[in-house]
């Protein structure tokens, strides 16, 4: 197998083609080296994904912050809030605390 056979068949042809080296470079470049490259937006694109989550959590717990403040407008809610979250009692008043057993027998 000379060089002269080579040259004759169609792959070798179509592989030698300058426009064909020349697209393959450019693909290899724009996917893998640039810094604007495929491998840099998938991570970009993975970070704005968390950072999305990240809102989405916070927006939830403001609602629910918010929720709680209507509530403890009411002075009664209020006082069920202090007693619950923070243990307060009134004078003359005795507090039992439970706790459940979270082992399952």
């Amino acid at each position: 197998m000379n060089l002269k056979s080579l040259k004759e068949k169609p792959a070798f042809k179509i592989a030698t083609n300058v426009y064909l080296l020349i697209l393959t470079g450019f693909v290899i470049w724009m996917l893998f080296i640039d810094e604007n490259s495929y491998l840099i937006h998938r991570e970009f694109n993975n970070e704005i994904d968390e950072l999305e989550t990240w809102i989405k959590y916070h927006k939830q717990k403001i609602a629910e912050d918010k929720e709680t403040i209507k509530k403890l407008q009411d002075s009664l809610e209020l006082e069920r809030y202090a007693r619950e979250k923070y243990l307060m009692k009134k004078e003359n008043e005795d507090i039992y605390i439970i706790e459940f057993d979270t082992i399952k027998k």
